[in-house]
């Protein structure tokens, strides 16, 4: 496990907000979730959380969250979050 600070980003903060994610998920996600590489030397990881609410006036069970980061020598910069519900 991956215990470097994670700081996210104004934007990735400003997706959180947009997308229904907490920065706890974001965290957990990047600490826990299955990581793949993504474009231009990041990295993304993806985890489903137990959600059953309504987003946007659709009942879902699960919701997922997706972080695209950077991994880097001190820190992890998380770039932006995306959130998918299912």
């Amino acid at each position: 496990m991956n215990e470097k600070p994670i700081r996210l980003s104004k934007h990735a903060l400003i997706q959180c907000q947009e997308r229904g994610v907490s920065t706890d998920e974001v965290i957990e996600t990047i600490r826990n979730g299955t990581r793949e590489p993504a474009k231009e030397n990041r990295f993304q990881s993806k985890q489903n959380f137990q959600y059953n609410d309504f987003w946007f006036d659709s009942f879902y069970p699960i919701k997922q969250v997706a972080p695209v980061f950077v991994d880097e020598e001190d820190e992890i910069v998380v770039v932006t979050v995306y959130s998918y519900y299912f």
